[in-house]
This record gives C-alpha cells, sequence and structure tokens, in this order.
C-alpha cells in the first residue's frame, strides 16, 4: 500500500491508481450506492472503476482509512471574490450602506477600486477556497458593487489560468450590465441604463466564450449580471449568443424584494414573467436564488427547463429561504447548488438546506440528506447539460473528494452521508481530485500557498473596506457605515 502523503501536489499519478475507503458513493444503472469498504480506479482524467475491490493491476492504491470518496461538488454560484455581503448581515439597509451607488458617486465616476493584480489574485485565492471545500466544478461569481461597471476579459483571463494552474474545473464568463440601481439624495432608488455599454459587454464576453469553450477545464458561461440591470435587447442577444456557442445562461432574479419592485414597476410583472414574455427562458438558464419566486414564476420554470441555483446560506443569512426545496422538486424543476459567500463550504449549505426547507414545510419528512447532496452533485451536472461530472462512476470524469469520518468533532458517526451532511463542515475535506490530478490534500493546494495568501487577502478587503465611503449615500466615515458589534473600550487617559 503506498502513502498517499507522497502522491505528488498538483499532479496526475502515473498509470492507474487506486484509492480505497470506509465508504464510497457509486453511480451504478439502479441509481446512486453506498460501498462499503469500496474502491475508485483512475486512469489519467478518467474514473475505470468504482465499487468493491479492482481485481486488475493499479501503479499504486492509497487507502484513506475511515473516509468518505464521493463525487465533488458542483458550484454554480461560487464566490470568486472577497465576500463583501458579509458586512450587509448587521448594517442596514444595504442603500445606506454602500451597497447602491449614491448618484454623487455616479456623477463624479465610479472607479475600480482593486488593481488587475488584486482582481486576479482574489479569483486565485477563492478558487483555492473551493477546492479546500471539496468543490471540483464552479462557475464563480463575483460583486460588481466595488466596480468601475462590468467584468473584463483580463481578470477572467486570469481566473482561467488559475483554474489550469490549481486544477479546478470551471465555466467562466465577465459580468456585464445594461444599467444599475442609484440612490438619490432623498432616499428613493431609480434604475438607470445605458444600453451602449450593455452591448459592449457582452461582445467582450462573447468573445472570451469563443476562445476558451471546449479546453479541458474551461467551458464558457455567459452571466448577464442581475435582471434588473439588464435591458430586453441586452437578454435576446444573449440568448441568442448561448445558443450559437452552446452555453449556460446565469441570470439572478427572482433573488430580492427590491429587484421585484423595480422590474415591476418597469414592466408590469416579475422577472420570471418578463423573460417568459419574451420568449427567453429555456432550459439554458440558470437561474440562482428564487427566494421571492411565487407560484406563477415557479410553473414558468419547470414548463421552460429553467434550473434553479439555490443558495440555502446566504439565503438564511438575509432572512430569506426557497420555498421551498421540496415544492420546486415536486414542479419538476431542476435544482442545482451554489454557495455564494464565504465560506464556500458545500456541506454547511446543504444543513442549512435541510434546515430552512424543513422549516418552511413545518415537516421533519419533507427532505432527505440524499436529495441534498444529489442537488449538490448531479443537479449540478444536469443543469449544465454533463452527464460526466458530479458523478462517480466508470466513465466518468476523475471528480471527487474525499471527506475524513473520523474528525473528533465528528461523534459519533452514523450513515456517512448523513454524518457528513449533519454534523459537520466543508473542514473535513481531506483531499480534492480534478480531471485525475490531485488539487488539494489536507489543506494544501496546488498552486497557493493558503496561509500566505489568506494575509493577502485581509489586506486588500481592508484596503476596499476604506473605500466604502466613496460609494455611500451621504460619504459618511467606515466606522459609521459599519460599527462595531459592540462598542470599543477606550483606554483612559494618562
Amino acid at each position: 500500500m503506498s502513502r498517499f502523503s507522497d502522491l505528488p501536489l498538483g499532479a496526475r499519478p502515473p498509470g492507474r491508481w487506486a484509492l480505497r475507503a470506509a465508504w464510497v458513493i457509486a453511480d451504478t444503472p439502479s441509481g446512486r450506492h453506498l460501498v462499503p469498504d469500496g474502491e475508485v480506479v483512475i486512469e489519467g482524467g478518467q474514473v475505470i472503476h468504482v465499487g468493491a475491490a479492482f481485481e486488475g493491476e493499479v501503479a499504486a492504491r492509497y487507502d484513506m482509512g475511515q473516509a468518505l470518496i464521493a463525487p465533488g461538488f458542483v458550484d454554480l454560484d461560487a464566490l470568486s471574490d472577497l465576500d463583501t455581503t458579509l458586512l450587509a448581515h448587521d448594517n442596514w439597509p444595504g442603500n445606506k450602506k454602500g451597497r447602491v451607488w449614491p448618484r454623487s458617486y455616479v456623477d463624479r465616476g465610479p472607479y475600480e477600486m482593486y488593481s488587475p493584480e488584486e482582481l486576479a489574485f482574489q479569483k486565485r485565492f477563492a478558487f483555492g477556497q473551493l477546492l479546500l471545500n471539496g468543490i471540483t466544478s464552479a462557475a464563480p461569481i463575483a460583486s460588481l458593487f466595488y466596480r468601475e461597471w462590468g467584468e473584463t476579459v483580463a481578470e477572467f483571463t486570469a481566473a482561467a489560468e488559475a483554474a489550469e494552474d490549481l486544477g479546478l474545473r470551471v465555466w467562466l464568463g465577465p459580468a456585464y450590465r445594461s444599467g444599475g440601481m442609484l440612490a438619490e439624495a432623498d432616499g428613493r432608488l431609480t434604475a438607470e441604463f445605458d444600453k451602449a455599454r450593455g452591448m459592449a459587454g457582452l461582445d467582450a464576453a462573447i468573445g472570451f466564450a469563443a476562445k476558451w469553450q471546449g479546453h479541458d477545464l474551461i467551458s464558457s458561461l455567459l452571466a448577464p449580471d442581475r435582471v434588473e440591470t439588464c435591458t430586453e435587447d441586452l437578454l435576446r442577444r444573449t440568448m441568442a449568443a448561448a445558443e450559437d456557442l452552446n452555453c449556460p445562461v446565469r441570470l439572478h432574479m427572482a433573488q430580492g424584494q427590491m429587484e421585484r419592485d423595480t422590474v415591476q414597476r418597469l414592466y408590469g410583472m416579475s422577472a420570471p414573467q418578463w423573460l417568459g414574455s419574451l420568449g427567453l427562458l429555456n432550459d439554458r438558464l440558470l437561474a440562482p436564488h428564487a427566494t421571492v419566486a411565487d407560484d406563477s414564476d415557479l410553473d414558468l420554470y419547470a414548463s421552460h427547463g429553467v434550473s434553479v441555483v439555490h443558495c440555502p446560506l446566504v439565503s438564511a443569512r438575509h432572512g430569506g429561504a426557497l420555498r421551498s426545496f421540496r415544492r420546486l422538486r415536486d414542479r419538476g424543476i431542476g435544482i442545482a447548488m451554489g454557495t455564494d459567500t464565504a465560506p464556500p463550504d458545500m456541506v454547511l449549505n446543504m444543513a442549512v438546506g435541510m434546515m430552512m426547507c424543513r422549516m418552511v414545510e413545518g415537516d421533519l419528512t419533507t427532505i432527505t440528506s440524499a436529495e441534498m447532496f444529489d442537488a449538490a452533485t448531479l443537479g449540478g451536472a444536469a443543469a449544465l447539460a454533463r452527464d460526466d461530472i458530479g458523478v462517480l462512476r466508470a466513465g466518468g470524469r476523475a471528480d471527487l473528494a474525499v471527506f475524513d469520518l473520523q474528525d473528533s468533532a465528528m461523534a459519533p458517526a452514523i450513515d456517512p452521508v448523513q454524518t457528513l451532511i449533519l454534523g459537520a463542515t466543508g473542514r473535513v475535506t481531506k483531499a480534492t481530485i480534478v480531471d485525475g490530478r490531485l488539487s488539494m490534500r489536507d489543506g494544501a493546494v496546488a498552486g497557493i500557498d493558503m496561509a500566505s495568501a489568506r494575509r493577502r487577502a485581509q489586506a486588500q478587503f481592508d484596503g476596499l473596506l476604506a473605500k466604502y465611503p466613496d460609494r455611500t449615500v451621504g460619504h459618511p466615515p467606515v466606522a459609521e457605515i459599519f460599527p462595531p458589534t459592540y462598542p470599543p473600550l477606550m483606554r483612559p487617559q494618562t
């Protein structure tokens, strides 16, 4: 038996090699099963065996002990910046805390609050965090609040290079928009649009998608920003381009009351109803959150094959919830999962998702661990029209995660999947393998020193925080925008 600690980080082992553990999740023609004392055999970037002990020859065999080997998670709203939403949980309202640009900031001219190097770094750091949490496929998401307007091709070129360097499967595309919400001096919120700028952003995104489509770890995604920032022309051209490129489209909608009120005021209906009236709902569309979607919105999603990206932790932090996982499943709506916040912990998201579903429905039996785990793996793959990720079967891509079931804080252990979801967090992820390559082991990520990157990330975030007064109504100091939980105890004067 070979030592797993000797396997080179960031590399594919030569020949066929095997991983053995107390439990393995296997996808078979008869469905998903747990295999006790199971084994996974990998060759190149592909799985060639999942099940009981492999009888063929292997170059090396690694025993992971009391662990669960599972398909890697598919995260379709994966945080790829330093999470500014964390500032919003105790600081309200958002339009007075830098989350809606004031008229005065727009009049002086919005500007990039990070340098190109900082934008590239935060994607690399975020990708490392995803791998730490067993996420093997991701569609990154970032805030536009601190941007001059939209995301750039340059930063996404750097993101693609980082994903290839670290070993993460990604669906990438710079976010673009035609407008945004402004806070007037009297407190009113208004939407303003620059259609030409929106189309220029789409043109750049199409060019990026055409260049990167078909790479081993990189696939294309068109990412118009939140629905209230988009015009009809922008969305029509987006969906036509997605058809030409054969790629998914992610559009945040039915996610908040401000959006719902804005779209109702602009178009006289909800966002899903508006897109439905334009003929733009289809099975390419990934729609994160859906926390303010009503029954008619959900019926439209179901009839047009739209996939909802469920992000339970960030929704619950803001007092929202999907209403509900069970009702969407019963309507036949595809549900994928996203993290969309720090930490990008899919295990924690699954736990919160189960709790919120049971609370909304008032029924313990309304959801199972298997359904939630399937959403975090099979659901994301289906939304991307892939059948070779989010699974652990012969012929699938070798994208998998190993979870330690011996963690001292996670006892007693019961069924391994239930133990993972209800008793753990992503911190028990022991290893993450993507396309047959060891991308993360015991907290070490190929291609980045996460400890030093953590220090750099904090300094970068602190620099952004210092600029918040520029884009906050009335331009108050940072201490007033984000007061401490408790007032500081001042040292007495001597």
